[in-house]
């Protein structure tokens, strides 16, 4: 903690430092130009001066670290200070072109002969000639050069800044290494007491989950044992009654009839578990497509119908075309499980409601039915594992108890919420509300 401290305070010096650094420099640099432009401005009146009054001889005679240059109207060079005999046209350079139109013109630029960048300052004579100071950029980085001693402080600082910078994080890491979560009364620096009480809170909050889950996965446990020996007690007792030979020739079939139908609701019971086992750990899950829950619902409705005929209930799909990215398997399984359920707590000649509705930035999946609807106490907790609000009724007519707890971590896994609404008597509605 010290290390990552101690890095992140000396990186942000470091950065302070050198963003102070490029605005001096950048000032510094700039400033220094303008300097140069007005001495060369200042020199080349000088020089007009001399060219005035002695002629091209005081150009020649000039012991100048600047090129001078001197220009006729037309752009022909009638002296440099540094090239005989240069012929090339000078009018179609700015700083040339500007003095001619305005009296003086300067520029920055790259000389054609020498390559390198140079300030050029020109002025218009009175008789037409411009006259042209140039000096490279280059004098100016010498300049700046001349300002080295503020590097050495840059260094200093930077260097003064570590070991404040290393200070400073093991006087913030020392309270912290110091304290005694388990008496926080020894706490020597109040400061850090909002800390310790947000520890505090936290280890309790911490404490209370686990034993909220201790507590789930006991009755978790308890509750696929006793939903597992109940279908084995069963088919273990009509095995033996078979084995032992004093089953009448009637009664075998019924046996056999009731020893697998107790095999199917415990494969189901196994397959539940390992379905809200893959949606727990996210596991083995084929990746989100885009699904149409209306084609989705229409498919469950056909495949589930013959469930339905039995009891004489209608089921119905209502709605438009709503699409989502989720996983087709997974979402069938809900809705399958949302209409069995509607389906089983239902009265003869009830009716199920399937429908989906878009909305601006969510699709809502409604599965209504007109059954026995369940108690305001008891909506909570339908979701939960093996939970039934009438285990007595739930026995009659069968199921893992898993249903609703596959369709809950379902939504989950597509961020989507689950709302419920139920009357006692007149019937249940689930909604399904997902993102869009």
């Amino acid at each position: 903690m010290t290390k990552t401290i101690f890095r992140n305070t000396f990186l942000v010096g470091v950065l302070v430092l050198g963003i102070c650094s490029f605005l001096f420099f950048g000032l510094q640099y700039t400033q220094t130009i303008e300097e140069t432009f007005e001495v060369l401005s200042q020199e080349t009146s000088i020089a007009i001066a001399g060219l005035e009054t002695n002629g091209i001889d005081f150009l020649k005679k000039l012991d100048d670290t600047n090129r001078v240059t001197w220009i006729d109207h037309e752009g022909n060079v009638l002296y440099d200070s540094e090239h005989d005999n240069l012929t090339s046209n000078q009018a179609s350079y700015s700083e040339v072109e500007e003095a001619l139109e305005s009296g003086e013109g300067q520029a920055t630029r790259k000389s054609d002969i020498s390559g390198e960048q140079a300030m050029y300052y020109a002025r218009l004579l009175s008789d037409g000639t411009v006259l042209r100071l140039s000096r490279p950029v280059g004098v100016v980085m010498y300049a700046l050069v001349a300002v080295s001693p503020v590097l050495w402080v840059l260094v200093l600082v930077l260097i003064i800044s570590g070991i404040l910078a290393f200070r400073a994080a093991k006087q913030i890491v020392t309270p912290i290494n110091d304290l005694d979560l388990d008496n926080k009364s020894s706490n020597p620096y109040p400061e850090l007491s909002p800390l310790l009480d947000k520890i505090e809170e936290q280890k309790l909050m911490i404490q209370e989950e686990s034993n909220l889950r201790e507590e789930m996965r006991r009755e978790f446990s308890a509750n696929v044992s006793h939903e597992l020996k109940t279908p084995l007690t069963s088919i273990s007792g009509f095995a033996e009654l078979l084995a032992a030979g004093g089953v009448s020739p009637d009664k075998v079939t019924e046996f056999s009839r009731d020893i697998y139908k107790e095999s199917q609701r415990l494969i189901s019971l196994v397959n539940d578990i390992m379905k809200l086992s893959r949606l727990d750990e996210e596991a083995d899950l084929p990746p989100k497509e885009d699904v149409d829950l209306h084609e989705l619902s229409k498919r469950v409705i056909e495949d589930i119908a013959p469930v339905a005929a039995k009891d004489n209930i209608f089921m119905d799909v209502k709605g438009e075309s709503a699409h989502i990215m989720g996983v087709n398997q997974l979402l069938y399984e809900m809705l399958y499980n949302l209409c069995d359920n509607a389906i089983k707590y239902n009265y003869p000649g009830g009716k199920v409601t399937v429908e989906t509705l878009v909305e601006e930035t969510t699709v809502k999946l409604t599965v209504e039915d007109t059954g026995i609807g369940i108690p305001k106490e008891h909506q909570k907790r339908v979701f939960e594992r093996f939970y039934r609000v009438d285990r007595s009724h739930s026995k009659e007519i069968g199921g893992t108890g898993l249903g609703l707890s596959i369709v809950k971590h379902g939504a989950i896994y597509h961020d989507a919420d689950v709302a419920i609404d139920s009357t006692p008597g007149k019937g249940t509605r689930i909604t399904l509300t997902f993102p869009k």
